[in-house]
Formats: structure tokens, C-alpha cells, sequence
């Protein structure tokens, strides 16, 4: 695509927005069929306080402005929080760019547009924010929003943002689990000091609702089908859970623990806990709670899972690449394994190219996902 000489105000920035889209498949007409009438706009929420309630700077007042926040080091975390949030909406929509041609049903792919335009707000939040508040260095950022590609160069921020979703379990399981994790990451932006950061989250908490709800309902319209095996349904699972739980970051994480101290960033449940924050564990917290929200949405899908089979979450340690058991060789059941059982048994657990393959013949079965609404136990 062509690429604009650097941009001088936001509205420089949404003709390189109307160049990604095109560039994926999200044209205007596609939006229209789907939500006419809709534009792109900056949203933001109002807060329960205009304080501080946590870190280093609790009792002070929320800052507004960035050159408020009183410490560069403080202004470069916040900054780099939007950078990396704005990054994999766009990424996601990138990594999903196929599936508008492959809808099991129109209600799908209307509610795949949905969820493409209200990521592409997301990124137009992050970008908002950055073009407004952080000067010269925030237009060079949204900028580089729109020039990075999961696709092609493959140069997503983060790498679990590079892999294409070609196919439609494959879509579920990652609005199940990857939108999940989005959802704890904007809870814990939604406490932050920087007032204006933590105004934007309210409206994209409301509308990834509507992502994880697709995610889940799609995963339990398969289960009820009975068509594809769970086997196959699990691998998906697992490629997914495992990539979230990497989303959290590392283990005894010194930029986590500054995040927090500054305020930049708070536990999901910062507004609600009386516990005293571990700035040690921050990271670890965050993913045990998602584990634990996880284990409870494959449970729902188990409830109408017709199989004897039933599907699970892999233990915490399985295909990890970042945190404590990155690089180590865990089975879904929690078994150490040396590097040559690792290469026989990923292919049991994880998806092949011959397991979508196979799920091209299923696909033709046009009763191989149950018909929305259709999902008593």
C-alpha cells in the first residue's frame, strides 16, 4: 500500500485509516450492509473519581493532560500502554481478514463486521489519544499503527498478533480467549492515572463484551453440532489459551510493578479488592484470574458439548513462551517432557496443517455449527 509522507493532524491519520481498510476488506460498503449509518468517533466514558486510588500518587487527582503526569519515565509507560493496546486491535482485524468471504450464515458475518469496526474504533481510540495528547512522538506512533502488518511483514508487536485466523473454529476460540484477555487488559487500563486513557476503556469494555459473547456462543454453537470431533475442537482451544496466557507478560515483572506504582496500570479488580497489591506478582495475579474465567467458559460449552469427550483448559505450563515456563515442554495434563517427546506429541495437541485440512470437509456440512439461539443443554 502506499504509505503518506509523516502526518500533521488527525485527519491526515484517517486517510491512512481508509488505506488499511481497503487494505484488509473492511470497505465502507461492507460496513454499511451491516451497520448503516455507522461512523468513526472517539469515545469517552465518565469515571466513578477524579483521584488517584492506588500507587505512589493515591489521593492525587487524575492527570488530564500528559505533560501533567509529573515524570518522563511515567509519560513513556503511558504512552507505550496505547502504543501496544492500539496495535493488536488493528492486528486483530489483520489476522481475521479471510473469514468475511467463509461465513457460515449472514447472522456470522454481520457480526464479524461488527466486531472488525468496533476493534478498528479501538485502534481510532488508541490513535485518538495519541495524536492529542503526546505531540510529535504520538503522530509518529499512529502513524506506525497503520504501516505495521500481521500479515506480510508480519510485524505485530506482539507475536501471538502475527498468526493468520483462516477458518471459523479457529475464530471462536480466539474471540473466546484472545478478546478475554483484551477484556483484562482494558479492565486494568480503565484505573489508570492518566485520566483521559482510563476515560476511553469504559466504551471498549462495552463493546468487547459483545466480541467474548460471539467467542463463546460460537465455541457452543460447535459443541451442540456434534459434527466436528473434539479432538479437533481442542487443539484450537489450546492454541489459543496458551497464546493468551502469554499476553500477560513476564513473570516478577519490574515494568508491571512500575506501572503500578505510577498508576499507569491497576489490577483488573483494582476498585473493588481490599488486598494488599503484590508488585512482585502482578502479572501472575492477572493470569490466574483469567485462568480461572477461562475454566468457567469452557464449562458452559460442555453443557451442550453432545461428545462423551469433553473439553478442557491445558494446564497453566502448556506451550508457553513467555513468563516462567517459557520454552519448557509441558502436556496438557501437566507432564515434563524432553524436547523430542515435545516434537512427537504437539501434533496431538495442537493444530496441523492437515487438521485444517480436514475441517475443510466439515465445513461443507452446512450443518456443522447449530443455528444461533438453538443451544438448550
Amino acid at each position: 500500500m502506499p504509505t503518506l509522507s509523516r502526518i500533521s493532524s488527525f485527519d491526515d491519520w484517517i486517510d491512512l485509516l481508509k488505506e488499511w481498510q481497503n487494505d484488509i476488506g473492511l470497505n465502507q460498503a461492507l460496513i454499511e450492509r451491516y451497520m448503516p449509518g455507522y461512523q468513526f468517533e472517539a469515545k469517552y466514558g465518565e469515571l466513578p473519581t477524579s483521584e488517584i486510588y492506588f500507587g505512589d500518587f493515591k489521593g492525587d487527582r487524575r492527570w488530564e493532560k500528559v505533560m501533567e503526569i509529573p515524570d518522563q519515565r511515567m509519560r513513556d509507560a503511558a504512552l507505550n500502554m496505547i502504543v501496544y493496546q492500539g496495535d493488536t486491535e488493528f492486528a486483530s482485524n489483520e489476522q481475521q481478514r479471510f473469514l468475511v468471504n467463509n461465513a457460515p450464515s449472514d447472522y456470522d458475518l454481520g457480526s464479524l463486521v461488527r466486531i472488525m469496526v468496533e476493534e478498528t474504533r479501538h485502534g481510532y481510540q488508541m490513535c485518538h489519544l495519541l495524536i492529542s495528547q503526546f505531540g510529535s512522538e504520538g503522530k509518529i506512533e499512529a502513524q506506525k499503527m497503520l504501516e505495521r502488518r500481521a500479515f506480510g511483514k508480519k510485524n505485530r508487536l506482539l507475536n501471538a498478533f502475527n498468526d493468520d485466523v483462516t477458518h471459523w473454529l479457529d475464530f471462536f476460540a480466539y474471540t473466546n480467549f484472545m478478546d478475554r484477555d483484551g477484556k483484562f487488559q482494558l479492565s486494568m487500563l480503565s484505573h489508570s492515572s492518566f485520566a483521559p486513557l482510563a476515560q476511553s476503556m469504559g466504551p471498549m469494555l462495552k463493546e468487547e463484551a459483545y466480541h467474548m459473547g460471539t467467542g463463546i456462543t460460537g465455541l457452543r454453537r460447535i459443541a451442540k453440532a456434534g459434527v466436528i470431533p473434539v479432538e479437533i475442537q481442542q487443539k484450537y482451544y489450546n492454541k489459543w489459551i496458551s497464546g493468551s496466557l502469554d499476553l500477560f507478560g513476564t513473570d516478577h515483572s519490574g515494568s508491571a510493578n512500575w506501572a503500578y506504582a505510577w498508576g499507569i496500570k491497576g489490577r483488573v479488580d483494582e476498585d473493588k479488592t481490599t488486598e494488599t497489591a503484590d508488585r512482585e506478582h502482578l502479572n501472575e495475579r492477572a493470569r490466574q484470574q483469567f485462568y480461572d474465567e477461562i475454566t468457567k467458559t469452557v464449562d458452559r460449552v460442555n453443557e451442550v458439548n453432545t461428545s462423551e469427550t469433553k473439553l478442557y483448559v491445558p494446564d497453566i505450563r502448556f506451550n508457553r513462551h513467555i513468563g516462567a515456563y517459557a520454552n519448557q515442554r509441558w502436556t496438557v495434563d501437566g507432564r515434563k517432557l524432553t524436547e523430542e517427546e515435545w516434537l512427537a506429541y504437539a501434533p496431538s495437541v495442537l493444530p496441523t496443517p492437515a487438521d485444517d485440512e480436514v475441517l475443510k470437509t466439515y465445513f461443507k456440512n452446512p450443518n456443522w455449527i447449530a443455528p444461533k439461539g438453538n443451544l438448550a443443554a
